[in-house]
């Protein structure tokens, strides 16, 4: 089984770099571009909707997994569903665009799947023993799965940094559930790390191609889905999945919330992320995603050490969140949020008073 897994496994990663590559061409032909703005980060029309490999290929892997038995029929179908419809309405919007109250409710409704066909979420694991949600977890889990859709959708904003994030992110949480006798939820992990290994050499700085909602949104559910799988199945706490995402997930609602006290529109178009004031300061794309990268390894090793030492589940989870304000805090003095120039300023929509 192990030697057929890593055959899947490069197939993914070799799958992946080819076919980015010919959705690459197909771009460029049928002029699929993200053409720069006041509100992007790069300077070139570059291709867009490379995360379609990602997605074909952890769709077909999980499918695969299933069908050897190695995970469960409910928890493929409720990968293979949900993520299907959020890659749909992703590639959607990648061609002719989506209007946000229609993303919406198709992102809660496959959250809603996902969540009825993993059980829901009756408890959560602090390490030390487990915290009874009952049938308000279910809610948590929904909203847990669309915000994970959304958050990794915001921070996909420069080369490399999703990519970076979900090869990190799914090759330790692969590690620790395969260590935890989480087998099939193991496959899915390690294949999102395989795919956009793959999709990531295109990605780069300088980027050749980017992923396009149809990829960022069906990472974000995948770990969304993937964190209250694992829970579920005894495997990798909720938590420490928080933890693996830790980059994404403090800058993406730290920034959120000081937009919304700010009177900015929350869900607007902006680069007002910390990654993205990194670049505005002068820093290269490379350079930013391999802090990031940097900063994942790090998160990963403490997740090794909260998954080898359970009692200390919840203090390193809040203090590998807590630490990551250190580079927000330092990205803030070389770039303060809002201050842009009147240009941008004038296309930020605000709130009426």
């Amino acid at each position: 089984m192990n030697s057929f897994l890593f055959m899947v496994l490069g197939l993914s990663l070799a799958g992946s770099w080819v076919i980015t590559g010919q959705i690459r061409r197909f771009a460029l032909a049928n002029a699929i571009l993200d053409m720069p703005n006041g509100r992007s980060s790069h300077a070139v029309p570059t291709p867009r909707g490379g995360g379609v490999a990602i997605v074909l290929l952890v769709l077909c892997g999980t499918l695969l997994a299933s069908t050897m038995g190695v995970l469960n029929g409910d928890t493929a179908a409720a990968f293979i569903g949900g993520g299907g419809v959020v890659a749909l309405i992703g590639w959607v919007d990648d061609r002719r665009g989506v209007h946000a109250g229609v993303r919406a409710v198709v992102h809660c409704l496959a959250a809603v799947w996902a969540v009825f066909l993993l059980g829901g979420l009756p408890f959560l694991s602090t390490g030390t023993g487990h915290v009874h949600l009952g049938s308000i977890g279910g809610l948590l889990a929904v909203l847990g799965i669309v915000w994970a859709t959304n958050l990794y959708n915001f921070m996909d904003g420069i080369d490399g940094i999703a990519g970076g994030q979900a090869l990190c992110a799914g090759a330790f949480g692969g590690a620790l559930l395969l260590l935890s006798g989480s087998a099939g939820l193991a496959a899915v992990a390690f294949l999102v790390a395989a795919a956009t290994a793959g999709f990531l050499a295109w990605n780069w700085a300088p980027a050749k191609i980017f992923m396009g909602d149809v990829g960022s949104g069906f990472l974000g559910f995948s770990f969304g889905t993937l964190a209250v799988a694992s829970e579920n199945d005894g495997g990798v706490p909720l938590l420490l999945w928080v933890l693996l995402l830790g980059v994404f997930v403090v800058d993406a609602t730290v920034t959120l919330l000081r937009r919304t006290l700010a009177g900015q529109v929350p869900y607007a178009a902006h680069r007002d992320h910390a990654y993205q004031r990194a670049v505005r300061s002068g820093w290269s794309h490379a350079r930013v995603s391999g802090w990031v990268v940097a900063f994942n390894l790090a998160l990963g090793v403490l997740s090794v050490v909260a998954w080898l030492r359970p009692p200390l589940l919840v203090p390193l989870v809040a203090g590998g969140l807590l630490l990551l304000l250190i580079p927000y805090v330092i990205v803030e003095r070389r770039q303060a949020m809002f201050q842009e120039g009147a240009e941008y300023k004038a296309t930020t929509p605000r709130r009426a008073p």
